[in-house]
């Protein structure tokens, strides 16, 4: 069995007569994503010097994964910068001349669907046929309206009618559907694609929320969710751009790879391993054995601390939180885990030697037309491909080659993500030859796709407000322990950060890089006579 070994560097309560003598508390941050780094940064910057990032994986970034093929840099996580008004992933990014190669069709101004470029999207059937342009017109109209009035339940404070079931999903279909099947000016044809078109509008809706269907995402508080104003961004030369900016002001010391944690044992709930550890341990300061908070990290080490700052993802936090926290987390705080949403949203790319697709196509869309009547969006495990809502052109081929970009989410991203590469490309290819009518697409000549849902160290791609949650639960997420503050009770022991705890921009970047700032302001403001 590995022997246990407990950190032996010096450490107090805040409260003690070692932060009274001026020692610096030691602050420990679980994660080096966006929220973790930005973190790190603002504490080194604010003064403190004893700071350590543990990160699970062999890589800093987090859901920011690029990876450079060829002359190309390719998204697996994050891809854009939602707005650029106060944004501080903008500002870093424009600060450093990221954005200078950014081409218009990556520029995009208003609310932008997975991928906004100029051209036209092609809207293809499962027969083969092209959905006439004024149709999808006439349709992308209508959705967008009964868009814009989900948003106003929570803007507006409009009460949900019980058929709804508070959910975006069934609100958004039932209200479509009926406004489709009334209107006098179309044939029963037309009004069947139009019908069928309400599943595919809502799977990339899904995409974009990081939800297994629209159904799970809240009504009532769908519309909290801020926009950030001005353009939406692209960064041609990757977004770990931007990660690498956070990090370069961070000493490579503070930050420790391939360093899971196992559990956070705070409130000076020492347990009776590390006790009897420590008894053995004659090197260890007498102060450490009574520490706020001990990070037990799977190699069997225990690191002291008087604060840790925990940004890991909120998939990790539903799988884990009864074994990396001890004492267990408050009831309060484990109802807003359970209650509030995250899924799995996948990227496939798919490299082609030649355009199959004509110059003015911006993206492929899948409409099934046998699904103009569902009412779910799940789907046997073997039609896991049904759930993929479209391919994007990848712009400017000068940059990416000849690239399409495809979508999945939910549960059938996780059976994407247990298929090999083969598997995933030919599937891939047999939809693109149904759906275009042409027998002769080759199959491409190489396949990149993420794995969020199955990576142990996510569980997920981003957070969303589920059905029953609300944006007091992503406070209650962000809270830190313990609640209950008296003289006798060190405050802030254990914090959380990460986009889930923004309650205006969960699933963003700037989400997660604002929430680490956040968490390292309260310490700043905690220690300010300690830092002067």
């Amino acid at each position: 069995m590995q022997s246990c070994e407990i950190s032996a560097d010096s450490t107090d309560d805040p409260l003690s007569s070692g932060l009274r003598r001026k020692r610096q508390p030691r602050i420990v941050v679980i994660g080096a994503g966006l929220a973790g780094l930005s973190a790190a940064k603002a504490l080194l910057e604010g003064g403190f010097t004893d700071v350590t990032v543990l990160e699970a994986t062999d890589r800093i970034g987090g859901r920011v994964q690029s990876v450079q093929l060829g002359h190309a840099t390719f998204e697996l996580g994050a891809t854009w910068i939602h707005g650029s008004h106060g944004n501080p992933v903008y500002h870093l990014a424009e600060d450093n001349g990221l954005l200078e190669e950014t081409t218009d069709s990556e520029r995009s101004v208003g609310r932008i669907s997975l991928y906004s470029k100029n051209g036209v999207a092609y809207h293809l059937t499962n027969s083969g046929q092209r959905i006439p342009k004024d149709v999808v017109e006439e349709f992308s109209d209508l959705y967008n309206e009964v868009y814009n009035l989900t948003q106003e339940f929570f803007q507006r404070g409009k009460p949900v009618n019980a058929e709804s079931q508070n959910s975006v999903g069934v609100f958004t279909r039932d209200v479509v559907r009926k406004r489709v099947k009334a209107d006098p000016d179309d044939t029963e044809a037309v009004k069947r694609l139009k019908l069928a078109m309400i599943q595919q509008y809502l799977k990339v809706e899904s995409c974009e929320s990081s939800s297994h269907s629209m159904d799970e995402v809240s009504l009532s508080e769908f519309g909290e969710w801020t926009e950030i104003p001005g353009a939406h961004h692209v960064i041609p030369c990757g977004f770990i751009k931007i990660v690498e900016i956070l990090a370069r002001s961070i000493p490579k010391s503070v930050i420790q790879l391939r360093k899971p944690v196992k559990c956070i044992h705070w409130n000076q709930s020492v347990s009776k391993e590390i006790e009897r550890v420590a008894d053995h341990n004659s090197d260890l300061p007498e102060e450490n054995k009574g520490s706020n908070v001990f990070v037990e990290c799977e190699d069997c080490e225990f690191i002291p601390a008087d604060h840790v700052i925990v940004t890991v993802s909120l998939g990790v936090l539903k799988k884990r939180h009864e074994s990396l926290f001890h004492p267990r987390l408050p009831e309060e705080k484990v109802m807003a885990i359970e209650k509030l949403g995250i899924n799995t949203t996948d990227k496939i790319f798919l490299d082609f030697e030649e355009p199959f697709w004509s110059s003015e196509c911006n993206s492929i869309q899948f409409v099934w037309e046998d699904e103009a009547e569902s009412e779910s969006l799940t789907y046997p495990e073997e039609l896991w491909y049904k759930k993929i809502c479209s391919f994007d052109v990848l712009y400017p081929p000068e940059r990416y080659g000849h690239v399409l970009s495809g979508w999945i989410c939910g549960e059938e991203a996780l059976i994407m993500e247990k298929c090999d590469d083969e598997t995933v490309a030919e599937t891939c290819t047999e939809m693109l030859r149904k759906f275009t009518g042409n027998p002769n697409i080759p199959k491409p000549r190489r396949i990149l796709r993420s794995s969020w849902g199955s990576n142990p160290h996510f569980r997920g791609s981003y957070s969303y407000t589920q059905v029953g949650s609300s944006g007091a639960d992503v406070e209650k997420l962000a809270k830190p322990l313990p609640y209950a503050e008296s003289s006798k009770t060190p405050p802030m022991q254990v914090m959380f950060s990460g986009e889930a705890t923004h309650r205006k921009y969960y699933s963003t970047t700037h989400g997660a890089v604002l929430s680490g700032q956040r968490e390292a302001a309260r310490l700043i403001e905690m220690y300010q006579d300690l830092l002067q």
